[in-house]
């Protein structure tokens, strides 16, 4: 027999479990519906395990300069093996809290793969859910007033270069790799790439990045782009910009080879390993999207301010509705869908007041419009920007890389976009997140009074800079 719910998740990602514990929250019966493991790609195969193997590269390569700090070590080594058994227990951790939250909020959790059906004798609307269990057992039905899809994304490949988990990979493949490769070939430039490129370096791996654009981190202001390429050279890291990788080229013996087209010839690369990193594509196949009138563009699904699909009853959030592809960002699509639902009229997102952050050494985070961007939107715009080698914390840090930097509407002062690049810049970005939400002018943020010797110092002064007033720079 069919159970009903007020509301069926298919995905337990991030952005699905958290929806779930806020439906629960406000009184909705809830049932989430996963075919792999609470927690979705974020906690098994994206933010957590990465970062993770993030900090041991950052941990090993401050030991192996130690005796900058006046610490004197013996040769410096690391165990891949137990790095690995470090992230797998930060995963295992973390996964037994989601299952805490959902038994805490009395959700169902339904391990399987869940199928939206069309209009049937259980509902005269599309939404009935069909799971094939993953134990095997028979096909179980739950019949849901509202419907929330968040099943996320996958890797995109590139045809020719599929991976096989060996020497053609993607991040899911190398987050298992038991052993590290000597060298490695990058294909992309963005925010996974270059994350994969300092891990790499830092770990002792001669690392190629070969990018189709023109810079590095093309989605981020161009003053970090230049900045990030710096700091990666200076690490080691070979960077090729204006490359088109031709697959057709690969060939895989001990080695793999590739070319790409660039400065108008083809110019062939040779390394133990290729990580094909060059964006994710949504997870939209075989969960019955045919069976209702969800309109797809795209290759994602088209929703409205409340994720709300076409078929009203039935919401889509995270990964698969595009748009900024972040775990941060699925959540609170999520607890906006389910409030919307519960009638409880929430506010919309602005998504200008997200933080994006790039977890390489050095990190990078932003929020708003870069410098480009407001020009380009007809803004007229005045800078501040700051060196973090002008702040006591990241002298005695011994981390003086990189800047932060603000882009300020002109007229009226209105804080348009922050950018960092430097130490623990992930951490701080929530100040510039404050601000926007508050709509606060730099000014303001120039008065906040900021603790010293701190990294974050860096912000106030940067605001100082606007116009000119900078102390320390």
């Amino acid at each position: 027999m069919a159970k009903e719910y007020d509301l069926v998740i298919v995905g337990a990602g991030t952005g699905g479990y958290v929806a779930a514990i806020r439906a629960a929250q406000l009184g909705l019966s809830v049932a989430v519906v996963e075919k792999a493991k609470l927690g979705g790609t974020c906690l098994h195969k994206g933010c957590i395990p990465s970062k993770a193997l993030l900090r041991s590269a950052e941990v090993y390569s401050t030991v192996k300069k130690s005796d900058s700090f006046g610490i004197v070590t013996k040769e410096v080594s690391f165990d891949f093996l137990k790095v690995q058994e470090r992230k797998q227990k930060i995963i295992e951790q973390l996964y037994k809290g989601v299952q805490h939250l959902m038994k805490k909020g009395k959700i169902d959790v339904f391990e399987g793969t869940g199928r939206i059906l069309g209009p049937s004798i259980f509902s005269p609307q599309a939404g009935t859910i069909s799971i094939e269990l993953n134990s095997g057992q028979e096909n179980t039905m739950l019949v849901p007033k509202h419907v929330m899809i968040a099943t996320g994304s996958r890797p995109k490949t590139l045809p020719g270069l599929e991976p096989d988990g060996k020497q053609i990979l993607t991040s899911d493949e190398a987050l298992e790799l038991d052993k590290l490769p000597e060298s490695v070939i990058i294909v992309g430039g963005g925010v996974i790439g270059m994350e994969w490129a300092s891990l790499f370096s830092d770990f002792g791996v001669e690392v190629t990045v070969l990018e189709f654009a023109d810079r590095i981190l093309p989605t981020e202001d161009k003053e970090i782009s230049r900045e990030m390429q710096r700091v990666m050279k200076k690490k080691g890291v070979k960077i090729i910009t204006n490359a088109k990788v031709l697959p057709e080229t690969l060939t895989k013996d001990a080695q793999v080879s590739i070319s790409a087209e660039y400065k108008g010839a083809e110019k062939e690369f040779t390394a133990e390993a290729l990580l094909v990193s060059i964006g994710r594509v949504a997870n939209i196949e075989g969960i019955g999207i045919e069976n209702t009138d969800i309109v797809i563009e795209n290759g994602v699904i088209q929703t409205n301010d409340f994720y709300q699909t076409k078929e009203s009853h039935i919401y889509a959030i995270g990964d698969v509705i595009g748009g900024l592809q972040l775990a941060h960002v699925a959540s609170h699509e999520g607890i906006i869908a389910v409030e919307h639902m519960a009638q409880q009229k929430p506010h919309t997102l602005d998504y200008s007041t997200v933080s994006r952050c790039v977890y390489s050494q050095p990190e990078v985070a932003s929020i708003g419009l870069t410098e480009e961007e407001a020009t380009q939107k007809g803004y007229e715009v005045k800078t501040g920007k700051v060196s973090f080698k002008a702040i006591g914390k990241a002298l005695v840090y011994g981390e003086t890389d990189g800047f932060v930097k603000m882009v300020v509407d002109k007229n009226t002062d209105d804080l348009l976009g922050v950018h960092m690049i430097g130490p623990h810049a992930t951490d701080m970005i929530s100040e510039a997140a404050i601000a926007k939400v508050l709509d606060a002018a730099h000014w303001e943020v120039a008065q906040t009074i900021h603790p010293h010797p701190t990294l974050s110092e860096i912000i106030g002064e940067a605001a100082l800079a606007v116009d000119g007033k900078a102390i320390h720079s």
